[in-house]
């Protein structure tokens, strides 16, 4: 008989390998013919201390009693049927004793499910005392599988000890497979959790930044903080309109990182620190290893990078590498703002057509000081983060569940906070239509002022990069939800406007909106809440987009989307690796 080694399915493969990482060892291993794959691969590397228990009932408890006693995590390994239903009860054990078991299932494609096929069942619903977290890991295919996998098993793994700990189960799927030849096990990446008592790693050599999503705002204090991080490593603060940052290491990069023919160098670094939510900036980076700081401890992955996760507020992880001894530094802080505006300077004054892209460059730098503004999803984020607005204006936008049905009632909760303060709002046509009743609330302050750029259609939908753009005036159907709300009325939002006892002024071109943005834009409240309706086209609206998304170019740009188009998606894979990152 050949000699046996690893099995070549690759999901037990990067389990057996991130069990190793994490230095879980102990093993209670019962018979079946589903769990073979784990089993022999398992059982031919001595590095493991197995156990083998034909009754899975009291494997569980044996897993009790060696994690009980060694303080180490253990796992559990059964087949499918009724086999893993036996767990239950040493589970349950666990779980109120707080002991770090791991119950590895296996089972068929769960799509089977129901279908009257011997030894399956379902087990995708876990009763609430039994285990922390309980994940489902599908045979990995593509290098997609791969990467939840990888994020699913380090999460899994890291909760078994994670806030005192506890029983853990992994749904793994296996394919039969009887290849077991793989003699070197393929290294899996493997994710750190710290907890602030616990050591911290040293920060990789090389270029350091900072990307903050959507945040709260920062106290004078964690700014500083985190301004002396930057200054000791050299360091930027990538953000955009949302990030809420605004101190002296800030680069609002979306403008550069949007450039088609460009590989903008300044977005690839050694470590990138991500800190925030959910940012809707699509603002690309290429890091080499992410660390993710914050108090959920959660593995948010957005960068297919993450090595740490630091469990902790924001102001721990900044203290503890800043140093208020060491010497300023900014040199990458400058390269960024010079590079900057420069890009700046490039977009056309004069050509650049009558859009949501020029209302933003005409106006983004205006907004008055200490105000607050508002912005829309896609779209209207999108061409406002391209330009700066002023250090003291602070930015919201509903990206949290990333819908236009409520950002108008939002930006109107927030106003009712500082009736003294002047609150902006840019708005797209549908989401303002569709969140329009707010307008009537009696509570309506005269501190608000709404920007709403009507094109008379979801323009999002027909941006030339869109999919929805290759149906042409098709999408305006259904796609774009074209021709509504009285198809670009040039009375209907004035009537409902003035009746409701708004200031209301129009625009249709570039002159008629600089002949009212000044009153707009006045720093004094006013005796009524203003609404400045502004007509585009969705033509005017992809084309401003094109045009500064094509401001700089560079070979390894030019290179990247040649490599596109003739090799498609994986073929800019393969650039990036010639290019290394």
């Amino acid at each position: 008989m050949d000699k046996k080694y690893y099995t070549n399915e690759r999901s037990l493969q990067i389990l057996i390998s991130l069990l190793k990482q994490h230095k879980i060892r102990k093993c209670v291993l019962s018979p079946g013919a589903t769990n073979i794959t784990l089993v022999a691969s398992l059982q031919q590397d001595s590095w493991f201390e197995c156990y083998s228990s034909v009754d899975e009932r009291s494997a569980a408890y044996i897993a009790c009693g060696l994690a009980a006693e060694s303080g180490e995590p253990v796992v559990l390994s059964c087949t499918g049927a009724t086999a893993s239903r036996n767990y239950l009860s040493g589970l349950t054990e666990a779980y109120y004793r707080k002991l770090p078991i791991l119950a590895v299932t296996s089972t068929q494609e769960i799509n089977r499910i129901g279908h009257h096929i011997a030894q399956v069942i379902d087990r995708r619903s876990i009763q609430n005392d039994v285990v922390l977290l309980s994940e489902y890991i599908p045979v990995t295919k593509d290098d997609t599988d791969e990467w939840s996998n990888i994020i699913k098993i380090n999460r899994a793994l890291l909760e078994l000890c994670h806030r005192g700990g506890g029983p853990v189960h992994l749904n793994v799927e296996t394919t039969y497979s009887r290849d077991f030849s793989v003699k070197e096990l393929p290294q899996a990446r493997m994710i750190h959790r710290i907890m602030p008592q616990d050591d911290f790693p040293e920060l990789p050599k090389g270029r350091i930044a900072v990307f903050i999503g959507a945040h709260q705002k920062f106290t004078d204090l964690e700014t500083a903080t985190l301004d002396a991080f930057c200054a000791r490593w050299d360091a930027v603060v990538f953000t955009d309109h949302t990030s809420g940052y605004k101190g002296k290491y800030r680069v609002p990069v979306s403008i550069l990182a949007s450039q088609e023919n460009d590989y903008c160098e300044l977005t690839s670094m050694d470590l990138l620190v991500h800190i925030g939510e959910v940012s809707g900036g699509y603002i690309g980076m290429r890091p080499c290893t992410v660390w993710r700081v914050n108090p959920d401890g959660e593995l948010r992955d957005s960068y297919h990078k993450l090595a740490c996760v630091f469990e902790m507020e924001e102001q721990i992880f900044f203290e503890h590498y800043a140093d208020s001894t060491s010497s300023v530094r900014h040199s990458y802080l400058d390269t960024c703002w010079e590079e900057l505006r420069t890009t700046w300077a490039k977009v056309p004054e004069k050509t650049l057509p009558f859009s949501n892209v020029w209302i933003a460059r005409e106006t983004a730098y205006r907004i008055p000081e200490n105000s607050v503004l508002f912005l829309g999803i896609l779209n209207t984020l999108r061409t406002w983060n391209y330009f700066d607005i002023p250090d003291s204006v602070y930015a919201y936008a509903n990206t949290g569940g990333f819908g236009i049905d409520g950002y108008i009632s939002s930006f109107v909760g927030a106003s009712l906070i500082h009736l003294d303060k002047l609150y902006f709002c840019v708005a797209g046509d549908l989401a303002f239509f569709y969140d329009m009743n707010v307008l009537g609330n009696r509570h309506v302050g005269r501190n608000i002022r709404i920007l709403l750029v009507n094109n008379g259609k979801g323009t999002e939908f027909r941006n030339y990069f869109h999919n929805g753009s290759d149906f042409g005036e098709d999408a305006d159907k259904y796609i774009a939800a074209g021709g509504h709300y009285g198809n670009k009325s040039n009375q209907l939002v004035r009537h409902y406007a003035e009746d409701l006892g708004y200031e209301y002024f129009s625009a249709h071109n570039k002159e008629e909106y600089l002949q009212y943005i000044e009153h707009f834009l006045s720093s004094e409240i006013t005796d009524h809440p203003m609404l400045f309706e502004v007509f585009t086209t969705n033509n005017d609206e992809s084309e401003a987009i094109r045009m500064v998304r094509n401001l700089n170019v560079s070979t390894k740009g030019v290179l990247r989307n040649m490599v596109k188009d003739m090799f498609g998606e994986k073929g800019v894979q393969i650039a990036k690796r010639v290019l290394k990152r």
